[in-house]
């Protein structure tokens, strides 16, 4: 589906797109991770906490390596196709204990960079994230230490190795005669709708955790299941996986747990929530969100 991005002229998807050359051959290879790490042009992303620093022209802002500055500290991202190797670090930084799962403050500051940027900066933030949240072996309790240049994580007492995880999610517009369902999660602002989503969950197909999510949540049963696009999303490291499924039936039962509201909108409702027109029926997804780009999609299709 990225082809269909692509021909149709539309926005790059939101922290797709990295890039890098992970270079998974020197993450293993300490020799040459030593020497990538001694290379002069390589480089340290600036993070403040988690939050990315811009730089002039949407980039992101870096650092020299410093003198004192150790390996075992940072993850390696990769190589930038001009040669020059990019890391960041594991070192912990302060964190609150109530953050929001959608922080505007990211979501404010990643709209200044540049596609590729972005990208590298989502990957940089869940690996740093996730070394954060596991400092301890999931097998036995004990510390934990970075290892593969920061891409695994090794038990200093049963040796047991752990692995960055990314969370599947599915996300997906219900069709029904020329409509589409969204839904307002009660965390979202007033109006501001956006495509029903849900993890999947062990034993499941991608099809099978779409026709449970909307059954679950909107209370509405789907036959045929199309896969659209994914996009890889640094809150704190999911894989959204967006579909399209066609609905037997209209009637919505709500799990109001889940789910605020939800409404079916058409072709005009959905162009004039894009121009933002007072009169829309509702506010859509924010323009980094993969549910942004389905409702264009839909659009383009419909």
């Amino acid at each position: 589906m990225s082809d269909v991005i692509e021909r149709s002229g539309a926005r790059p998807i939101a922290f797709a797109g990295g890039p890098l050359d992970r270079v998974d051959q020197i993450r293993i290879d300490p020799e040459r991770l030593a020497e990538t790490w001694a290379d002069p042009r390589a480089q340290v992303i600036v993070l403040d906490e988690l939050d990315p620093v811009p730089a002039e022209g949407g980039l992101l802002e870096t650092i020299s390596v410093t003198a004192d500055a150790r390996l075992v500290d940072h993850a390696l991202l990769g190589v930038r196709p001009d040669g020059s190797p990019l890391f960041v670090s594991l070192l912990p930084y302060p964190r609150s204990e109530q953050e929001p799962v959608f922080p505007p403050r990211t979501w404010q500051i990643a709209a200044l960079l540049q596609a590729e940027e972005l990208a590298i900066y989502g990957g940089a933030r869940s690996l740093a994230d996730w070394h954060q949240r596991h400092p301890y072996c999931a097998k036995c309790g004990q510390p934990t230490e970075p290892i593969k240049a920061g891409w695994a994580r090794q038990c200093s007492a049963c040796s047991t190795e752990h692995f960055p995880r990314t969370d599947p999610v599915v996300i997906m517009l219900a069709e029904y005669q020329g409509k589409v369902l969204v839904g307002r999660n009660g965390r979202f602002p007033p109006r501001r709708f956006s495509a029903l989503a849900g993890f999947v969950e062990p034993g499941e197909t991608i099809e099978e955790a779409v026709r449970r999510e909307l059954f679950e949540e909107a209370g509405i049963r789907v036959g045929r299941v199309d896969y659209l696009m994914s996009q890889p999303w640094p809150f704190p490291s999911q894989l959204m996986i967006a579909c399209v499924a066609q609905a037997e039936d209209d009637t919505l039962t709500l799990d109001t747990a889940e789910i605020a509201e939800a409404i079916w909108v058409g072709r005009a409702d959905v162009v004039k929530a894009f121009a933002e027109e007072e009169d829309a029926l509702f506010l859509p997804p924010s323009s980094i969100a993969v549910a942004r780009h389905m409702l264009e999609l839909w659009l383009e299709r419909s």
